[in-house]
């Protein structure tokens, strides 16, 4: 049996990713820190360390045939950079899995990374992948254009009777299901690309996007479009102005808001259906994220 070890296992994609990998016939070993909520994950084994500690990983990889990491920072709570965390902490986790002899790395990095060179997120992940690149194992880095939980932003905006837009509205996206994206990286894997920009199977508009929450809401639709200028001026202004906490994942959403994020298309879930589940929720039917709560080791 083929075994992987997943890290950022306790993340939205990590959760996927342990479940699509046990459903394969691998046998999975979650990372996690010792501070999270480790225990319903789909594993069947959990492995406690802190990747910003190499100390802690000596050893975890014996036995390991492959390594992803889902690893980074999302929202800055822990008082951590993504130097620390994208670069340092993934660095230390292949430095580790060269030791133990690992075959395969597997990184989750960000659609059209090569065009944030100066988002702080974005150049940590850039300068890790550089480093597993050059390592002497076989690489693949899966880089998606955006998970449907996070389209949460413009559904909690629809609730409140406005969407706020910049621009024409015109840009595009396809954000991608967790399971659909777990099923990807698992092809990836066994195919052993080097390289997937990945997306779902729908591609919106900025404009349809807000539309589309107004109508899993049945609301009007009622859309402000903002000049694009302020786009700019915020991201030149929020390093200044704002903490460290705020201003890393605003800039990065705001960049990516200013361009096309559209990876292949891939998977068959439709976000029209997550955001119609969002706005209704059944007690009697489970999201996928709530089924993986449930799933326990």
């Amino acid at each position: 049996m083929k075994r992987v070890m997943i890290a950022g296992a306790t993340g939205y994609l990590g959760r996927h990713l342990c479940a699509e990998f046990r459903k394969r016939g691998w046998h999975v070993t979650a990372l996690a820190r010792p501070a999270s909520h480790s225990t319903k994950l789909n594993a069947d084994c959990i492995v406690t360390a802190e990747a910003t500690k190499p100390a802690t990983l000596k050893s975890v990889m014996s036995g390991i045939d492959l390594v992803i990491s889902a690893l980074g920072i999302t929202r800055q709570t822990d008082g951590l950079t993504y130097r620390e965390v994208d670069y340092k902490a993934n660095l230390n986790l292949l430095e580790e899995a060269l030791a133990a002899g690992v075959g395969q790395f597997g990184y989750v990095h960000v659609l059209n990374a090569d065009r944030m060179p100066d988002v702080p997120l974005v150049a940590a992940k850039n300068a890790f992948v550089r480093k597993l690149q050059t390592a002497n194992v076989r690489s693949t880095v899966i880089a998606p254009s955006g998970y449907f939980s996070d389209m949460e932003d413009f559904m909690a905006m629809a609730r409140s009777g406005r969407v706020w837009l910049f621009g024409d509205g015109k840009r595009r996206i396809n954000p991608i299901d967790g399971t659909d994206l777990a099923e990807a990286i698992h092809g990836a894997i066994e195919r052993g690309d080097a390289w997937l920009d990945v997306g779902g199977p729908d591609a919106f508009t900025h404009n349809q996007l807000a539309a589309l929450c107004f109508e899993a809401l049945g609301k009007p639709a009622r859309i402000t479009r903002l000049p694009d200028a302020l786009r700019r001026a915020a991201l030149h202004l929020l390093p200044r102005l704002a903490p460290r906490r705020i201003a890393g994942p605003a800039q990065f959403f705001l960049t990516a808001f200013g361009m096309d994020m559209v990876g292949a298309p891939t998977g068959h879930r439709r976000l029209a259906d997550h955001l119609d589940a969002s706005a209704h929720p059944s007690p009697n039917v489970l999201t996928s994220e709530q089924s993986l709560e449930r799933i326990g080791p």
